[in-house]
């Protein structure tokens, strides 16, 4: 097998046909020696009716389903685990970004990149709000992480099998695979492309679970919150400190005053810095609650390659 290509779905039963008609045409240069390969991450809708409904024209198409919703990097996990090519192609269902791009990218491996990403010049379709708080994301995460990640890029890429398998080695629950991927190294290479609107369907990605998402990404490639946070304390301390001079020269000269606003002002700053520190505390002892539990990440109820059941997979 040359070349997979990972789509994880979430109720996309809209988007199917045209997706599998378009990443057909995408990999229909290799024939027998490409596979498509669609996730769906417990859909409610008819999305993995519509997997087998398209699998019946496209023999290439493999189709798993996850036995619950595990979040769009668990999905594309769980099909990067399947995946059996040496150049894996991962994009999402809503079509934002081209699989017609494949070929360029494929050329560019020739050259001896293992990671070639799609690095977006302009977002067609997305409001001022959605691109100007992305254009935040990427510069906060690589200002807070320890790992340099390459800037307005997705999951949209093409990767060799030895950075596939450079990734899947690692254990961790929370997965931010492009953040992954840029830890792993080896030879990577961007290329710019226009990403267009969401063709059908609507955004899997409101704010909390962008919210979310960003939290991940800050908590699992970097330790500088903690470090901010003490920052902070010592910031808080300083400023006591200055507050407490402060009140005993007031006593020292007799310019005593009422003083409730420095009081009220003192108590809500103190009492900000805490729970900001204790938050932060609290997603990275969080982090470790998970991961030591050491469940499994996903199980697949369903595998349309019935001559082949996969069996029940889980990362450790």
């Amino acid at each position: 097998m040359l070349i997979s290509v990972v789509v994880p779905c979430m109720n996309e039963e809209a988007s199917i046909p045209h997706l599998v008609e378009r990443l057909a045409l995408a990999v229909a240069l290799y024939q027998d020696r490409a596979e498509i390969l669609l996730v769906d991450d417990g859909s409610t809708d008819g999305t993995w009716a519509a997997i087998q409904t398209a699998q019946q024209s496209c023999k290439q198409l493999r189709g798993l389903r996850l036995s619950a919703n595990r979040g769009h990097q668990v999905a594309l996990t769980a099909g990067l685990e399947a995946a059996q090519g040496e150049r894996i192609f991962m994009l999402d269902a809503d079509l934002q970004d081209p699989p017609e791009l494949l070929g360029d990218m494929m050329g560019m491996m020739d050259r001896g990149y293992d990671v070639v990403y799609g690095r977006r010049c302009e977002r067609q379709g997305e409001t001022v709000f959605k691109r100007a708080t992305a254009w935040a994301f990427y510069r906060v995460l690589n200002a807070m992480s320890d790992v340099d990640i390459p800037r307005d890029t997705g999951d949209f890429r093409l990767v060799s099998r030895k950075a596939l398998d450079a990734v899947l080695s690692m254990p961790e629950r929370a997965r931010f695979v492009r953040g992954m991927f840029a830890w792993a190294g080896f030879k990577q290479i961007g290329i710019e492309y226009t990403r267009a609107p969401r063709a059908m369907g609507e955004t899997k990605y409101p704010l909390r679970k962008m919210v979310r998402f960003a939290v991940d990404a800050m908590t699992a490639f970097s330790t500088k919150p903690l470090k901010f946070a003490t920052r902070m304390s010592f910031a808080s301390l300083g400023f006591s400190a200055l507050m407490m001079i402060y009140v005993l020269h007031s006593l020292i000269v007799y310019q005593t005053a009422p003083g409730w606003a420095s009081v009220v002002l003192a108590i809500s700053l103190f009492s900000g810095v805490q729970l900001l520190t204790l938050g932060i505390l609290g997603e990275y002892i969080g982090r470790l609650y998970v991961e030591a539990k050491n469940r499994p990440l996903y199980f697949v109820s369903e595998d349309t390659r019935a001559a082949d059941v996969l069996p029940l997979r889980k990362v450790i």
